[in-house]
């Protein structure tokens, strides 16, 4: 096999905003299938949202990704467009993960995350995925990661399945270590790390010393996101805004018995916490605002922000012709509506306008600088107050008493279906394919 052509920095290639889907599960919708997935996953690639990120752990959400996404791609002819301009897999960034197999459940052997890539694979419709992550790394020993991480590496090198590789989790202190353990045992950095619930209104622990302005080194060398720098990683995302649905008007119920949200049950959060953060959405509406929509703006516009000052955002037009180039941190939005997408996409543009970049289309003075200083104001004077001791609090995970309940024996141990089988049929249709004459 001849050898993999070397891809560009993943700064470059990455898109700022990426969809993310794992709100196409029911632990946030109590029927994912009956989402319009087809009409978002289609509207945001009208609005600019190329990239998407997903997980075999989210439910359904690999299969409804792929499903929309193969629809786009290979269009059905019809009376009103008898012609339809199929989507190109190259102007699409796909991301998902491996490893994660249920709640409790983990399997990060080489035979396992092998078969996870083959079977992702199929599910999206692809010959390829732009970038895997590890699954929720602090679950498992840091033996798993880096035999896992050579793994998928492998499977980029020898194979050309994958072709960024990085690693996800919570614990933000975690992510640092690994990543710096993995640079110095492989002599190679990781291409990205994805953190969630740690850079929003209520957990700023990610990027504390840039969120108070302090940007000098000797200040914040010690930060996570410092760490990860350091340990070479070019691009740190940043996802879970809205912290796994507390920061929204509906918040979630501090009773895990309760049937008016799905995230009640599952939810690592306390219930003081929950309490604490259902109380922002008053303070939010006499301000005239809906909780989730400042939640929004405030993580999008600071992690522009924050990502770029820390040297891991990804490149995006610094001007209209396109030709100059700056950084600007990379985020991860979930939605679940159509209108929440449009939401979410007025914001970010509305973030890139306020920080002099460019931005295809119009802005809707709704949502520009003066917005932009509002909920700077509102977030600082008046959230941070009322949260007080809850303030850059993150819960433990894993929660005490976690246990692996995959059993050792299992691991490695891959389900006797068609997916190995499919993939041997393709490269084998591939091989047949480019033997032919030219």
């Amino acid at each position: 096999m001849a050898p993999p052509k070397p891809h560009p920095p993943i700064s470059t290639t990455l898109p700022p905003l990426l969809l993310g889907t794992a709100t196409f599960n029911h632990q946030y919708v109590s029927d994912p299938l009956a989402m319009p997935y087809r009409d978002i996953v289609s509207r945001a690639i009208s609005l600019g949202v190329k990239a998407f990120d997903t997980s075999p752990y989210y439910g359904p959400s690999e299969v409804l990704l792929g499903t929309a996404l193969d629809s786009l791609m290979n269009p059905t002819a019809s009376a009103s467009n008898p012609l339809p301009i199929p989507l190109e897999r190259e102007s699409i960034f796909l991301v998902t993960k491996a490893g994660r197999i249920a709640g409790d459940e983990f399997d990060y052997s080489p035979t396992w995350i092998r078969y996870s890539i083959l079977r992702s694979l199929q599910r999206l419709h692809t010959e390829y995925l732009d970038l895997v992550y590890m699954h929720d790394v602090e679950f498992v020993s840091p033996d798993e990661v880096l035999a896992a991480v050579k793994e998928l590496r492998r499977l980029r090198d020898e194979e050309g399945l994958v072709r960024y590789v990085g690693i996800s989790g919570f614990p933000a202190h975690v992510l640092a270590s690994l990543a710096e353990m993995i640079l110095d045992k492989t002599g190679e950095p990781l291409d990205a790390v994805l953190s969630y619930g740690h850079f929003t209104v209520q957990n700023r622990k990610l990027a504390l010393p840039w969120v108070a302005g302090e940007t000098r080194p000797e200040e914040s060398s010690s930060s996570p996101l410092a760490r990860l720098k350091r340990a070479g990683v070019e691009v740190v995302l940043n996802a879970s805004m809205l912290g796994m649905g507390l920061l929204t008007n509906r918040g979630i119920p501090p009773d895990e018995r309760s049937e008016a949200s799905p995230l009640a049950k599952w939810h690592p959060s306390l219930p003081e916490l929950r309490v604490a953060c259902k109380e922002l959405a008053g303070i939010t509406g006499t301000a005239g605002e809906r909780l989730e929509s400042v939640a929004i703006r405030w993580s999008l516009q600071e992690w522009a922000r924050i990502g770029a000052a820390a040297g891991v955002g990804v490149q995006v037009p610094s001007t209209a012709s396109g030709n100059d180039t700056a950084k600007v941190g990379a985020t991860v939005c979930g939605v679940s509506s159509i209108s929440e997408l449009e939401e979410t996409v007025a914001e970010w543009k509305g973030v890139l306008s306020s920080l002099g970049h460019a931005v295809d289309g119009k802005i809707d003075p709704a949502y520009g600088k003066e917005r932009q200083d509002k909920v700077l104001r509102l977030v600082q004077n008046q959230l941070w107050p009322a949260l007080g001791r809850w303030v850059d609090y993150a819960w433990e995970s894993p929660g005490p008493g976690y246990v692996n309940t995959r059993p050792e024996e299992d691991k490695g141990r891959v389900p006797s279906d068609s997916i190995m089988i499919a993939y041997q049929q393709r490269l084998a249709a591939r091989s047949t394919r480019d033997a032919q004459p030219k």
